[in-house]
């Protein structure tokens, strides 16, 4: 009766399993089928599918419910019986992605690729994930051989002179800790924060025959004691903590901490450095200059009073969330980064180079004082005629008496340069003679450039007249009295006006400040709504020549007004961030409009720009405060309607299309009139073929020669990621190896699908080795009007696939390109034919 009744058991648990199942009852489902799975683990291959199924229905629910534990209950009793399931542990990894768990996520992707190296979905969440966990300047870093070496030898150099034990703050991969080992080193300590990189720095420590010799500790410095974690204080820290303002990655906090309870005391002039603590890098010299640079300004400044037919003067004061500012407004963040060298449209330097601060790592008393350190003020000559845009800074790493490295704009170097914007009150053109006086101090462990003044040559004279004493009149004031006269000149409102400030992303600004988009725009809704009207029996005011095909001033003055009922013709934008295309349909005629804006701060700079243009207040509303659920943000406007057009934002800044785009596509298509429009009504994929050694470098660490002979490469490429995205393919360095050509189709009107492929024949005009293939969008708003996200005025940056294996070619050779697009993700492969 045994074995019969236990068959018995099986089947009903089987049967009831699938009952709940197919009745949607997944929880009571998922528990039948871990008691038949446990009774008959022999037979697990049968349910191996329904099960699977009925885990991620069942765990969607447990987290709409928030009851995250269980979720991961279930997850861990699904992998003990399928330990082998690629679904199973990309879908826990999904999971933890979403509640803020990267470092978790990572690792079952990771596995799910490793089960499946083609699982598409799993490969494509490992990268999206990698991209968070391992930035990828680690890349540049590591392939910097000059940075390697130079660090190589400041260590080398120290442990002969008598530092026996190092500890290595934020090791990464731990490359110094085993310059430190390789010197000499009789004790090497490494800690890193970071889980991924700890691993990454555990395997290559093993991998390079340390293990015994270099202990790896996951922790941060500041929470280090000893002997808990050191077995003494040891006798040299090296770091490289810096980024590109210098102290925006703690390395000043890191350091105080290490000088009161890590290091030996700082040496006496005179003694045996053996019995004295000491830090590579010994001292720091920071540089600035002020520049114009057009691409600065464009992301940081509203540059035009008149856009897309609204005025913008006035009522709203526009700022970035960059940069110190004068009115009392604080900045996210006090500067932002950029590698000057490949900015687009270069730059100009309005001032020498100066000298803003130094910095010694080697003296505790002037760590502890530089955050509390009064602010100072810097008189700088204007020395070339330009718009003042912003302050770039740099600095030179001394890390020993002779050894050094700068991470200045015209070096060779893996750092970028700090720029702090210069806000718009002192945004002008200045000229030789004129003065910019800039402050300089250390708050919250961050660099401040903070532009206070510019005066010009005739301002200052009336200063200096002013400040003239009684016995010396002829004696110019001293330069303290001149800065403090300066800086009393800042730039102030017109009296009386109530300014409403916004905050917009740098991204927000450039899109603002790209004329095309929103002029072709304005073109395109033009003529969708003035068809619409027409179609639906009312006349527009003026007649549109639909066969033009030409946007210019021309006929960008003679876009017409709609007459047609309110209640005819429903706009929604969707667009991500800030947009003022809703106020541009608005313009165009007694239409209502609808943005998808969520933050107030926005909302109601976007209704006062509204007013400022006449634009009646019942015309606008904000979508997101009709509904209930934000995520389902493409609904009908009102029960009994449908919407005329709805705006989408089909490319994401960076260069990619955006997620889950041709889901939006399909579901706004559903709820468009019958002649509603769609925009942008399709996307061509464009790309070509390149040689470009910079993309490799920035892609994956290439082999053991620029990390010293050091075997890194693998375990950091691991994390390696193949789309590269925020590129300038106009300053980018490269070789083309073919003409631009058509890689893909994306018909937002008319596709379902969101996986789909192509296959391209293209020749060679150039020898070479292809190592990527950047690409870029033609978006078609209607069949004459389009924005492409490479020219001179886009907003949008480009990306490139970079190849695995570079692929060798000669001038006439002819390749056959296959591009798979799945969910907004682009692989491309490549033969010879």
């Amino acid at each position: 009766n045994g074995p019969r009744a236990r068959a018995r058991l099986v089947y009903r648990s089987l049967q009831s399993a699938q009952e709940c199942a197919e009745s949607h009852h997944f929880g009571t489902a998922f528990a039948h089928y871990l008691l038949f799975l446990n009774l008959a683990p022999e037979l697990k291959d049968i349910a191996r599918e329904s099960f699977q199924t009925t885990l991620l229905k069942w765990a969607e629910e447990l987290d709409s419910l928030s009851r995250i534990q269980d979720i991961f209950d279930c997850y861990e009793q699904a992998l003990e019986l399928f330990p082998d399931n690629e679904v199973i542990w990309n879908s826990m990894g999904e999971h933890l992605f979403r509640m803020g768990f990267r470092d978790e996520a990572a690792g079952y992707f990771h596995k799910a690729v490793k089960l499946k190296p083609d699982y598409t979905e799993a490969r494509e969440n490992f990268y999206r994930v990698a991209n968070w966990l391992v930035e990828r300047w680690h890349f540049l870093m590591l392939n910097d051989k000059k940075r390697n070496f130079a660090y190589e030898r400041a260590i080398q150099k120290a442990v002969q002179s008598g530092c026996s034990s190092i500890l290595d703050i934020g090791t990464g991969t731990g490359i110094l800790s085993m310059f430190a080992r390789k010197a000499g080193a009789s004790h090497v300590y490494a800690c890193e924060l970071s889980k991924t990189m700890y691993e990454i720095a555990c395997e290559v420590v093993t991998a390079n025959k340390m293990a015994g010799e270099i202990q790896v500790l996951h922790m941060k410095s500041l929470d280090m004691e000893i002997p808990k974690d050191l077995s003494s204080r040891v006798s040299l820290v090296v770091t490289e903590t810096v980024d590109a303002g210098l102290f925006g990655e703690g390395i000043v906090e890191s350091l105080i901490h290490a000088w009161k309870y890590l290091l030996l005391p700082p040496q006496v002039k005179g003694a045996p450095v053996e019995r004295f603590g000491r830090v590579i890098p010994s001292c720091a010299v920071i540089f600035a200059v002020a520049v114009e640079c057009q691409q600065i300004r464009r992301h940081h400044r509203v540059c035009f009073s008149d856009i897309g037919g609204l005025c913008l003067n006035g009522t709203v004061k526009w700022y970035s969330p960059i940069g110190n500012r004068p009115d009392g407004i604080d900045a996210a963040e006090p500067y932002t980064t950029e590698r000057m060298s490949r900015i687009p449209g270069g730059y100009t330097p309005l001032t020498d180079n100066f000298q803003a601060m130094t910095i010694d790592f080697n003296n505790p008393q002037e760590l502890e004082g530089l955050t509390t350190r009064d602010s100072y003020q810097l008189s700088l000559p204007i020395v070339k005629e330009g718009v003042l845009d912003a302050v770039v800074a740099w600095f030179v790493l001394q890390l020993d008496d002779e050894i050094s490295l700068s991470t200045g704009p015209s070096e060779e170097t893996c750092w970028e340069q700090a720029v702090y914007p210069v806000h718009e009150g002192l945004s002008r053109t200045v000229k030789p003679g004129d003065t910019l006086v800039v402050d300089v101090s250390c708050k919250d462990s961050y660099l401040i450039f903070n532009s206070v003044a510019v005066v010009s040559s005739e301002d200052k004279m009336e200063i200096e007249m002013n400040s003239m004493s009684d016995q010396k009149c002829n004696d110019l004031a001293s330069e303290t009295e001149l800065c403090n006269a300066l800086a009393s000149l800042q730039t102030t409102n017109e009296p009386g006006m109530a300014l409403q400030h916004c905050m917009l992303e740098s991204s927000e600004i450039a899109r603002l400040n790209n004329t095309q988009y929103n002029d072709h725009f304005k073109y395109a809704l033009s003529r969708a709504l003035s068809l619409m009207s027409d179609e639906n029996g009312t006349c527009s005011s003026q007649t549109m020549d639909d066969s033009s095909s030409n946007l210019n001033s021309e006929n960008m003055n003679s876009l017409s007004s709609l007459d047609v009922p309110s209640d005819r013709l429903y706009v929604l934008d969707v667009s991500e961030g800030f947009s003022i295309l809703p106020l541009i349909a608005a313009k165009l005629g007694p239409v209502k409009v609808f943005s998808s804006i969520e933050k107030a701060q926005q909302q109601a700079a976007l209704s006062t720009l509204a007013e400022t243009n006449d634009i009646s207040k019942d015309v606008l509303e904000f979508w997101h405060n009709h509904l209930q659920d934000d995520s389902a943000i493409l609904q009908k406007p009102q029960s009994d309607k449908l919407w005329s057009v709805i705006i989408l934002d089909a490319v994401e800044m960076c260069g990619l299309v955006r997620q889950g785009l041709m889901e939006k596509a399909a579901l706004a298509r559903r709820l468009l009139y019958p002649e509603g429009r769609l925009f942008p009504q399709s996307i061509t994929v464009y790309g070509m073929l390149v040689d470009s050694e910079t993309l490799l470098q920035e892609s994956a660490v290439q082999g053991k020669e620029p990390t010293l002979g050091f075997n890194i490469a693998p375990f950091i490429n691991q994390f390696k990621v193949p789309v590269h995205v925020f590129l300038d393919l106009s300053t980018l360095p490269y070789a083309r190896l073919s003409e631009p050509v058509e890689l893909l189709k994306l018909d937002l009107m008319n596709l379902f699908t969101d996986d789909m492929s192509s296959e391209i024949k293209v020749q060679i005009c150039s020898s070479g080795k292809i190592t990527a293939v950047p690409f870029w969008y033609e978006i078609h708003l209607d069949t004459d009007t389009s924005l492409s996200t490479w020219s001179d005025t886009s907003h949008w940056k480009q990306a490139a696939f970079v190849l695995d294996i570079p692929l060798q070619v000669k001038m006439g050779d002819e390749l056959l390109l296959k591009i798979h697009y799945h969910k907004s993700n682009i692989t491309i492969t490549l033969n010879h034919t």
